[in-house]
């Protein structure tokens, strides 16, 4: 199974949820570098990777960055995002910026991993309290979109599901009453 096919099967078992969910029901992405840099320049990418590492920081596993997650959300964005989310999104990379610039006197890439983390936390409880008075004519929240890449992506990728998951590329038959202990990995199955 590839990746593609894995965040296919994963989409469908969360119900079509995630943000840009017209994607799980076109026939894949299919982006070349040369296309996404249509939308993204290498520095945007950069700063995608940087948000993601945040959200997902190396540990005793490897973070975001390490997943390339930059390009992978650029790749999501370009050629899965209905183009008034590709607007909300690529400003989106502004307003972190912008926000990191109020917050702390600086950009969000000068600023230290603590910094950032407390800018994106607010900017999770801001897009929280959003989703709740959200109507459905009402646009994305952009961080919204940018975790939700962040976690699909990560888990989807060979680095998350091999390193931060327990991966079992074939498993074997259904087991209800398998031993589990309290801290084990969960099952990252293809």
């Amino acid at each position: 199974m590839d990746r593609r096919e894995a965040i296919t099967k994963v989409a469908w078992l969360l119900g079509g949820t995630v943000l840009g969910a017209e994607f799980f029901l076109q026939s894949g992405c299919k982006s070349t570098p040369e296309k996404v840099s249509e939308l993204f320049n290498t520095d945007q990418i950069g700063f995608m990777d940087e948000v993601g590492d945040t959200i997902f920081p190396a540990t005793s596993t490897p973070g975001a960055k390490e997943a390339g997650i930059g390009h992978f959300m650029a790749t999501m964005v370009k050629d899965c995002y209905l183009p008034e989310d590709q607007k909300v999104f690529t400003k989106g990379l502004s307003q972190i910026d912008n926000a990191s610039q109020k917050k702390h006197g600086k950009k969000f890439m000068e600023s230290s991993p603590q910094q950032r983390t407390a800018l994106l936390v607010e900017l999770d409880n801001e897009q929280k309290a959003y989703q709740k008075t959200k109507k459905k004519e009402d646009p994305n929240h952009y961080f919204r979109m940018m975790k939700e890449l962040t976690m699909l992506g990560y888990f989807t990728s060979e680095v998350g599901a091999t390193k931060a998951l327990r991966y079992m590329p074939i498993p074997g038959k259904y087991d209800g009453n398998y031993p589990y202990k309290k801290g084990d990995k969960a099952w990252a199955l293809s």
